[in-house]
């Protein structure tokens, strides 16, 4: 039963450390993905706008001190000149409605959109090759 036990746990273990290696490669992939738009972006001459932030639930929108592009038409994610991915919700406070708001930067998904509820998903490389597309002319 110990044998059992141990190779249980072997296994386990060695599971775990395979999906940490892929998560790891993922992100990896996906900053460089982040990194190539924001260089091909500048490339192209696409103009970088002052962007904002949206709280969780309810309306309206804050200022942020990020400049960079939009990659989706919800304007929920963006890329900054420095090639970092950014989500563009915040909690709701009247802090950040005063003030701004600024998220931080976070680790961009390969597939985005991915285990949402309204089952739209698209690969990384297909948005942000979509954005540079539409040039200047994004909404």
């Amino acid at each position: 039963m110990d044998d059992w036990r141990a190779q249980r746990e072997r296994a386990v273990r060695a599971h775990a450390a395979a999906e940490e290696r892929r998560r790891l490669d993922e992100a990896a992939e996906a900053a460089r993905l982040v990194a190539w738009f924001a260089a091909e972006a500048d490339r192209r001459g696409l103009r970088r706008t002052r962007l904002t932030v949206r709280p969780w639930h309810g309306g309206g929108r804050y200022r942020s001190r990020l400049t960079g592009w939009y990659v989706d038409r919800a304007r929920s994610r963006a890329v900054d000149a420095r090639g970092s991915f950014y989500l563009l919700t915040v909690p709701p406070s009247l802090r950040a409605r005063l003030f701004g708001a600024d998220p931080q930067p976070q680790p961009a998904p390969l597939v985005v959109g991915q285990g949402g509820r309204d089952g739209e998903s698209i690969p990384l490389r297909a948005l942000l090759t979509r954005r540079l597309d539409a040039g200047n002319d994004w909404p």
